[in-house]
């Protein structure tokens, strides 16, 4: 008997192909969707480049379907990847933050918009490639988890989700490592065991995001500055900037120590330089806080905490404050950054995140 219709998000490459093969072979209907995201403006890149929503990642996540025997469809979501993405993320940058578009991704167009067209499908869950878990307890409370595959562990992304999505929702690769993965993809005959993985923002297919920010803005010049407010020199724009920067800084002349961006004030159109030491800090505030349980934690808790995707989570202290929190770090971090994302753990288990501001909210603080 079936376990269920599940609807799989298919990007076309191996860890989503192998999930709705896992998947089949554990007796769920499959039915795989792959979503237009982005229309390719280019046609100068190399057949391996990631190219959002090309014709070959089409094919290939037709192609699989076909292999384990699972309809296919092809979904159109353009036009709220545009809103809730691409113009979230420039945005952003105009406003001096480096945004993490794979949150924004996941938490509007996979884990919501997604969501809602399965249910017009009368499916029972979603499934997605993402290297994480998901437990279950006695008491039909959803945890989740990083995924096995350290190297690979994409919980970080998904901190966003609640108890009613984290029923929902499928990840069986999760349960292996990235080797066996591709192991279970030859075997299989999935056509896209080989397949390389994508490594660049999904519509920067040439990972030039300054250029890609700056054809959708109006960079305004402006001065770089050191802590004192001395003007060291003059700058193209903040958007084209991002905390812990050294390079692209374009200054002249000798300037001794390496300099790098610190911080970024939208306010005054400044960028201010420093040493990597004024990089360090301890203390950090985190605006639309969510937790993954049922509870939420009302007094201060200790946690490790990763204050971006490749970052190893460190000891720290959370103190809660409704939908945003102040977090402490036992050791300081280099180059926190506004816009990205703080994810809080308690071993394995995500609990919840935030996104990192500059300054604590004042009391008044809503989100919109």
């Amino acid at each position: 008997m079936s376990k269920g219709k599940v609807v799989v998000a298919m990007s076309g490459g191996v860890d989503s192909s192998v999930a709705a093969y896992l998947l089949k072979e554990q007796g769920y209907e499959v039915v795989g969707v792959t979503m237009r995201l982005w229309t390719v403006e280019r046609d100068d890149l190399p057949r391996l480049s990631k190219r959002c929503c090309s014709v070959e990642d089409v094919e290939d996540a037709r192609r699989v379907c076909d292999v384990i025997g699972a309809p296919h469809y092809f979904m159109n979501f353009e036009r709220e990847f545009q809103k809730h993405v691409v113009d979230y993320f420039v945005e952003e940058y105009q406003r001096g933050r480096t945004p993490h578009p794979c949150l924004a991704c996941n938490d509007k167009i996979k884990f919501d918009f997604l969501l809602r067209r399965a249910m017009f499908l009368d499916a029972d869950y979603i499934a997605t490639g993402h290297y994480a878990r998901i437990r279950r307890d006695e008491n039909d409370e959803f945890t989740l988890l990083k995924g096995l595959d350290t190297s690979k562990d994409q919980s970080y992304v998904l901190f966003t989700l609640h108890q009613p999505e984290l029923q929902r929702l499928l990840l069986p690769v999760g349960e292996y490592e990235k080797s066996e993965i591709r192991e279970i993809a030859a075997r299989a005959g999935l056509p896209v065991a080989t397949k390389p993985d994508s490594q660049e923002i999904c519509f920067i297919p040439d990972d030039d995001y300054r250029k890609f920010v700056g054809e959708r803005s109006k960079p305004k010049p402006g001065n770089y500055v050191d802590a004192d407010g001395n003007v060291l020199g003059s700058h193209p724009g903040i958007q084209f900037f991002t905390v812990g920067q050294r390079r692209k800084l374009g200054l002249t002349g000798n300037t001794g120590d390496p300099l790098y961006v610190v911080s970024i004030d939208s306010q005054t159109n400044e960028v201010v330089l420093g040493g990597s030491d004024e990089l360090m800090q301890s203390d950090l505030w985190a605006t639309r806080v969510t937790f993954t349980s049922r509870e939420t934690p009302r007094s201060p808790i200790e946690i490790t905490a990763k204050i971006r995707y490749k970052a190893q989570d460190s000891p720290a202290t959370l103190t809660p404050h409704g939908d945003w929190a102040e977090i402490r770090f036992h050791e300081p971090q280099r180059a926190i950054t506004p816009g990205q994302a703080v994810v809080f753990y308690s071993g394995d288990r995500v609990i919840g995140g935030g996104i990192i501001e500059v300054q604590a909210p004042n009391p008044e603080y809503v989100v919109a």
